[in-house]
């Protein structure tokens, strides 16, 4: 394997770490509650509401990695999340407190920002001129991690106690942090020399960015609530028995999986095609969807949720390309360091939000129904993204001239 696979693989795997250490509280509370003597009592709103700080943490972190990378390097970074990640998710394990639980969370937030901004920008520099089809698979390590966590969690908590279920993930992270450690860094000024960043016109650059930074703090929100939503709505709409935990969190998993598919599928395509021609039509989806959600009961529920996520997972790899074709790569690290900032704001919202719409309903319904509303912003900015042929042959943005000026750098 070449030294860009290696690392492609590394970073691929980390993104699944990220998201399933950020998503084992919401199953592992299901099993917490069923302890009311413990420590962390039996209120499935009060508990909830502790992965806050990680979400606020991860949200804000995120926003001066690009400048940590150019004082210490990429590589140390990624290095530095998987240890941290590792031995934070083991801490929350460890938890005898609510105080120690929330803390351990936070701090598995913090190290968990740096992935997006770091790997993302790494991963595309490896990918080269078409990193979509990189990105798609890329994405789809992210789904894998945000839909195993709901399995493998409650098999975990329902058979030997919620603390493993922190444990045993946050060991194996250390273990691929410590292999991490042994690759050198990879030369990406190398694998990209030879071919400038197009010139594309200002204006293009700024709508582009204006869409991709209002679509952050929308789907950020969205994204992270439906995840937060899913286990809990699958153990609702399925079986309200606690001894069905198990049920719920295959059920939370065959939905999310469904989103893999949708990635590969814009992974694959979304090199051949415009931005605006993938993500319209998802958008469109989107809305119907999570409002049918909010209705649906039973097994229904499962093939809903299904394209819910599929419709998600399919757009995160949309918007993760969207900066790749319109920003050059000296900039591409701040980019998404201040994007992802901007969409983690909108995550760091999500558990609050659902705690708050739960504790006053008692159902999933209004929460859907809610994230439906925010869907609206989503198929707006979908609508009004450039549709522009030059992003699949980048030689022809040298002819786009601006409106009333020459051509500049997208920088």
């Amino acid at each position: 394997m070449s030294p860009a696979a290696r690392q492609m693989a590394f970073i691929n795997l980390a993104h699944g770490f990220t998201h399933y250490c950020l998503l084992i509280l919401p199953t592992a509370v299901l099993a917490m509650v069923l302890m009311p003597s413990g420590p962390f009592g039996d209120d499935y709103e009060l508990i909830l509401p502790l992965a806050t700080g990680g979400f606020v943490l991860y949200g804000l972190l995120s926003l001066p990695q690009g400048w940590l990378a150019a004082r210490f390097g990429r590589h140390n970074l990624m290095t530095a999340f998987f240890l941290g990640a590792g031995v934070s998710m083991i801490g929350t394990g460890l938890a005898p407190s609510p105080l120690w639980l929330g803390v351990a969370l936070a701090a598995t937030g913090a190290f968990a920002a740096i992935y997006h901004p770091i790997g993302t920008a790494l991963l595309v520099d490896v990918a080269g001129e078409q990193p979509g089809q990189a990105i798609g698979l890329n994405g789809v390590f992210g789904n894998v991690g945000v839909a195993m966590a709901p399995m493998i969690t409650a098999f975990v908590a329902f058979r030997w106690g919620w603390h493993w279920a922190f444990i045993l993930p946050g060991v194996l992270c250390m273990l691929a942090g410590l292999a991490w450690m042994r690759e050198p860094v990879f030369d990406h000024a190398a694998k990209r020399a030879g071919k400038p960043f197009p010139e594309i016109p200002p204006h293009l650059v700024r709508r582009a960015m204006i869409v991709l930074l209002m679509v952050a703090a929308v789907s950020g929100l969205v994204f992270n609530a439906f995840t937060l939503l899913l286990p809990k709505l699958m153990q609702e709409r399925l079986a309200g028995d606690p001894g069905l935990l198990p049920l719920a969190g295959v059920a939370a998993t065959v939905a999310t999986l469904c989103g893999a598919v949708t990635q590969l599928t814009v992974g694959r395509y979304i090199d051949r095609t415009t931005l605006r021609q993938m993500f319209l039509p998802m958008a469109v989806v989107l809305v119907p969807a999570l409002a049918a959600l909010a209705f649906v009961d039973g097994w229904l529920a499962v093939p809903v949720a299904g394209v819910v996520a599929a419709v998600l997972f399919g757009q995160v790899t949309v918007n993760e390309t969207m900066t790749a074709r319109y920003i050059s790569p000296a900039l591409r690290t701040r980019m998404y360091s201040v994007r992802f900032f901007i969409g983690f704001l909108g995550s760091a919202a999500s558990a609050p939000l659902i705690a708050f719409l739960y504790g006053r309903t008692g159902s999933q319904a209004a929460c859907l129904a809610v994230l439906a509303g925010f869907a609206v912003i989503t198929l707006c900015c979908a609508w009004f993204f450039p549709n522009r042929r030059e992003e699949l042959n980048p030689e022809l943005w040298a002819q786009a001239a601006p409106r009333g000026g020459v051509p500049q750098a997208a920088e």
